[in-house]
């Protein structure tokens, strides 16, 4: 079916550069639009975005052949550390914080019995030999960053089960693209032991990069003023790309070391900070789509018909077996109540990081890889069609949807002002901020901090301490280097308790994850 190499194709000229934007640019018109369709069905717009890839393929209208395995897992590869980066800074360290045992647990002895069971099932059930069985169950073990991204901020769960989940998508890739690299590989598989050693190796330098680059750039950052506002998403990205290139250079996990150098860069409060989460969305998305049409156009729909019942049987193994199962053992010493643990089962969602790492064995020319390929496919396809939509559902039925929502945080841009020691601090109060209604005074802003500006209907004026603010200002508050951090989570302890925040019960700690736009990030998929 695939090959690893394609033929040889024309030689690129000015003429065919503008035929491949012209097509470029109507498949991105038209994933965009798909989004808003997805978003009403409930289906995750990854498989619009295969669906495209398959409607130009060499199967459908388009009639374009494309058979480069190799090429797909490169460009595979460079969208899957963007969207790492992007779900990496849209996550708050205040919600992961409490879910790092879990999520490690999970990514690590989670994916060890994922592995063993699905490669069973494979074997015993679908027949295939251990060698295929294990680069199955090691390709689907994987939940995906960004479906999971993508749907747990659509549904309004509590913070514990997003943040485990969360976690445990952006810390399991490492493992397994490891395992699926040693069973890819010609020849005899390394002894188990000799993989963890290898896998334990691989994560310890990973993490050492991913922190190390993450707090060095957050540094650098927070106190370098760059001369355009624009430079700083530029700069947020290149460091996190950077990460993951050091740590793959260094014989270690470059998935790891991107995703924490990507939180550690989304916590720290860096300035302009909804440009950069605005930045990093749009590049998230046209990774995604990018990387999507490509899959689609690599796959051949005519050949998938024979592999559809085995890959039907084996993600049931998956999803009814070895999901939950791997949820049960890993979260043993967590107490997490059994409703919590039956939606963290179903949630296991899988998305194009399978697909793409089903790619490794045919760039290795292992046999059966081609039938790996196609099993891989039509598994995630189908689970995505039947998960995804129902996940919602299931939070409802178990009474986990947290009803408590909080007023809306404040989007606060920082940009600092170099010369004069301080920073400008801008926003705008939400809708259904509790800010509304207080005055200028109330706001109780640290010594060092002030209102300097209020826009509001189209036009500005310099607040007195009266001046009552109402949903919709916008503000311009001026803060001194030292009283900064302390003045953005006063703002923002009023913004979810209003005038009374710190005496009844609503603290300055509300303040916490501060830089980040409302909501955290974007819906995916």
């Amino acid at each position: 079916m695939r090959r690893a190499h394609g033929g040889k194709g024309r030689p690129l000229t000015v003429h065919t550069l503008n035929e491949l934007l012209l097509v470029c640019s109507l498949v991105l018109l038209v994933a965009v639009v798909a989004v808003r369709v997805s978003s009403r069905s409930g289906l995750p717009s990854l498989l619009i975005y295969l669906g495209i890839g398959i409607a130009i393929g060499q199967d459908g209208i388009g009639n374009v052949v494309f058979d480069n395995a190799e090429l797909t897992q490169v460009i595979g590869y460079a969208a899957l550390v963007v969207i790492l980066a992007e779900g990496g800074l849209g996550t708050k360290w205040k919600e992961i914080r409490p879910a790092l045992p879990a999520a490690i647990s999970l990514s690590l002895v989670g994916v060890a019995i994922s592995v063993g069971v699905t490669a069973a099932g494979a074997h015993y059930l679908v027949g295939l030999d251990w060698r295929q069985a294990l680069l199955i169950g090691a390709v689907v073990s994987s939940t995906d960053a960004a479906a999971v991204f993508s749907v747990l901020r659509k549904v309004p769960l509590p913070s514990r089960i997003t943040g485990v989940l969360e976690a445990e998508s952006g810390f399991n890739d490492a493992p397994v693209v490891i395992l699926v690299v040693a069973f890819a590989t010609v020849g005899p598989v390394d002894d188990w032991y000799v993989l963890l050693g290898k896998i334990a190796l691989e994560l310890a330098i990973g993490a050492a990069i991913g922190l190390t680059v993450g707090f060095v750039g957050a540094y650098g950052l927070r106190h370098v003023a760059l001369p355009a506002s624009g430079l700083y998403p530029i700069a947020v990205m290149a460091i996190a790309v950077a990460a993951y290139a050091a740590g793959a250079m260094a014989h270690g996990s470059g998935f790891l070391a991107v995703y924490l150098a990507a939180m550690v860069l989304g916590n720290a409060k860096l300035p302009h900070w909804p440009a950069t989460r605005g930045f990093a969305d749009g590049l998230g998305w046209i990774a995604q789509i990018g990387m999507f049409v490509l899959l689609g156009l690599l796959v051949t729909p005519h050949e998938l018909v024979n592999d559809f019942w085995p890959a039907v049987i084996i993600g049931l193994v998956l999803t009814m077996v070895a999901r939950p199962l791997e949820v049960f053992v890993s979260l043993l010493p967590f107490r997490i109540p059994w409703q919590e643990q039956a939606l963290m089962s179903w949630a296991g969602l899988r998305g194009a990081v399978p697909i793409i790492l089903a790619t490794i064995p045919m760039v290795s020319g292992i046999e059966g890889s081609e039938r790996v390929f196609n099993i891989v496919f039509v598994l995630v396809v189908v689970y995505t069609l039947v998960q995804g939509p129902t996940l919602p559902w299931l939070a409802r039925k178990l009474n986990l949807g947290d009803t408590d929502e909080s007023a809306a945080d404040l989007g606060i841009e920082s940009a600092p002002l170099e010369k004069l020691r301080g920073h400008l601090l801008s926003f705008a109060i939400p809708p259904a901020s509790r800010m509304h209604g207080v005055e200028v005074s109330e706001l109780r802003l640290p010594p060092g901090a002030s209102v300097t500006l209020v826009v509001r209907d189209a036009k500005s004026f310099v607040p007195a301490p009266s001046t009552v603010l109402r949903r919709g200002d916008e503000l311009l508050v001026v803060a001194t280097d030292p009283v900064r951090d302390a003045a953005e989570a006063r703002l923002r302890a009023v913004a979810r308790g209003g005038k009374l925040a710190g005496w009844l019960g609503t603290g300055e700690a509300a303040g916490d994850g501060a830089g980040h736009a409302p909501g955290g990030g974007r819906a995916r998929h």
